[in-house]
C-alpha cells in the first residue's frame, strides 16, 4: 500500500489587513512560499506533476487559476499544472486532500499543496459582491430549490457563530476568555521561535502581524456585532493576507530524491451540516474521522482547529469532549489572522512543527467553511521515528 508523504511546509508571516503583506501581488505572494519549498527541499520543479492551490474570492489578481499563475511567477517550468480550488476556509486543507489523493491512487507523485489570499486588496466576499452587478443578491436568492429547502434565512458566518454560541449556550465571557488565551499563546509561541522553522519571511515581515497584547476589560468594552447578540470583533479571526504551501510526495519520490519525510497522511475526509450554522460541520468532520481510524480524541496529541469565530472551537470542544490544553496550542486565528484561501496549509504547517516539537503522534486538524462542510485530516509523524 503507498503512502502520501509531508516532506515540508512553509508560511508567510501572516499580514493584518493593510499591513506589510498588503500590497504583494497574490501570485507573487504563492510564488515566494512554493520557491521556498523547492529551495529547502532541492527537487527538480520539473518532477512536479501538480500545483494545486485554494483561493477564494479569485477575483482580480486571485483570478486566472492563481495556482497556475503563482508557479509562473516563481519562475518554474510551463510543463507543470496548476489548478486552483474553492473549498471557502478550508480550499488550502483541500488541496491537501486532492494531492494526497493524487498520490494514493498511484497517478501522482509529487505534489506541491498549498493556498493564498490577499484580503487587503480583495476584501472577503468581494465575488458575491461583484455579481449583484448581474442581477445576483447573494448566492441563493433566486434558486427554487433552496428556497424550498431553507427559505429566506440569513445565510452568513456572523449569523451562523451566533446560531452556535447560542445552540451550546456559551456565554459571552466564555468567548472572550478563549480569545484572549489565543492572543496569549501566540505571543508565547513568537517569543519562543515556535513559529521560525515554518516561515519564510518576506521583505522586511518576518513575523505574524496580527497577536496583541489585549485583556478581559477592553473586550467587555466592545460593542457586539449584532443588538442582544453575544459576538464582538474580539472573538473573531482577522483579516488577513498571506501564502502557505506543502510539499506532498509519494515513496518512489522520497527515494528519487532523496527527501526525508516529517510525517505521513493517516487520514482525510470532509462532512457536511446545517448551512445556515454554517460553521458547525468540524462536529461531524471529527467524529468521521476518529470512527474512520478507530482512534479516539484521547490518541490525537494536538488539534488545530480554524478559529473563524471563538465559538466554533468552544462548541467543538463541548461534543467532542478534547482536552483543551491539546487545541490551538500556539493560539489560533483570533490573535494570527484568517487568509482564507491560505488557511489550510498555515494550520499544517503549524501542526506539524509542533508535534516535532513537542513529540506528538497524531495531529488532526479541522476547519469550518462556508455552505456548512469541514474538512478532517490526521496526520502522523515520522521525524524520529523511521
Amino acid at each position: 500500500m503507498t503512502e502520501a508523504y509531508i516532506v515540508d511546509a512553509v508560511r508567510t508571516p501572516i499580514g493584518k489587513k493593510n499591513g506589510g503583506l498588503s500590497g504583494v501581488h497574490p501570485a507573487d505572494l504563492g510564488a515566494h512560499v512554493i520557491k521556498a519549498l523547492v529551495e529547502r527541499t532541492g527537487i527538480d520543479p520539473a518532477g512536479v506533476d501538480d500545483v494545486v492551490f485554494g483561493c477564494v474570492d479569485a477575483i482580480g489578481g486571485q483570478a486566472g487559476n492563481i495556482a497556475r499563475t503563482a508557479w509562473l511567477a516563481a519562475g518554474y517550468p510551463e510543463e507543470v499544472p496548476g489548478v486552483t480550488v474553492d473549498r471557502q476556509c478550508g480550499s488550502s486543507q483541500q488541496a491537501v486532500h486532492f494531492g494526497a489523493q493524487a498520490i494514493l491512487s498511484g497517478t501522482a507523485d509529487l505534489i506541491v499543496a498549498g493556498g493564498v489570499q490577499n484580503m487587503s486588496q480583495i476584501p472577503i466576499a468581494s465575488a458575491m459582491v461583484v455579481g449583484q452587478q448581474y442581477g445576483f443578491d447573494t448566492p441563493f436568492g433566486g434558486s427554487t430549490g433552496w428556497t424550498e429547502r431553507y427559505g429566506d434565512q440569513e445565510v452568513s458566518q456572523f449569523n451562523g457563530a451566533e446560531l452556535i454560541a447560542d445552540k451550546w449556550d456559551i456565554s459571552r465571557d466564555e468567548l472572550e476568555r478563549w480569545a484572549l488565551q489565543s492572543h496569549e499563546r501566540a505571543r508565547t509561541a513568537i517569543a519562543e521561535g515556535r513559529f521560525d522553522r515554518e516561515i519564510v519571511p518576506f521583505g522586511d515581515v518576518t513575523t505574524d502581524e496580527g497577536p496583541r497584547e489585549t485583556s478581559l476589560e477592553k473586550m467587555a468594552a466592545l460593542k457586539t456585532l449584532t443588538d442582544g447578540g453575544r459576538l464582538t470583533a474580539a472573538v473573531a479571526s482577522q483579516i488577513s493576507d498571506g501564502a502557505s504551501a506543502v510539499l506532498l510526495a509519494s515513496p518512489e519520490a522520497v527515494e528519487r530524491y532523496g527527501l526525508t519525510p516529517r510525517a505521513r497522511i493517516h487520514h482525510l475526509s470532509a462532512r457536511g451540516a446545517d448551512p445556515i450554522f454554517m460553521l458547525s460541520a468540524p462536529i461531524p468532520a471529527t467524529r468521521y474521522a476518529l470512527e474512520k481510524t478507530g482512534l479516539s480524541i484521547d490518541d490525537i496529541d494536538l488539534v488545530e482547529i480554524n478559529e473563524a469565530f471563538a465559538p466554533v472551537v468552544l462548541a467543538w470542544i463541548k461534543e467532542i469532549g478534547a482536552d483543551p490544553a491539546k487545541v490551538n496550542v500556539n493560539g489560533g486565528a483570533i490573535a494570527l489572522g484568517h487568509p482564507l484561501g491560505a488557511t489550510g496549509t498555515k494550520l499544517m504547517a503549524t501542526l506539524l512543527n509542533e508535534l516535532e516539537r513537542t513529540g506528538g503522534r497524531y495531529g488532526l486538524q479541522t476547519i469550518c467553511e462556508g455552505g456548512g462542510t469541514a474538512n478532517a485530516t490526521i496526520i502522523e509523524r515520522l521525524w524520529g521515528i523511521v
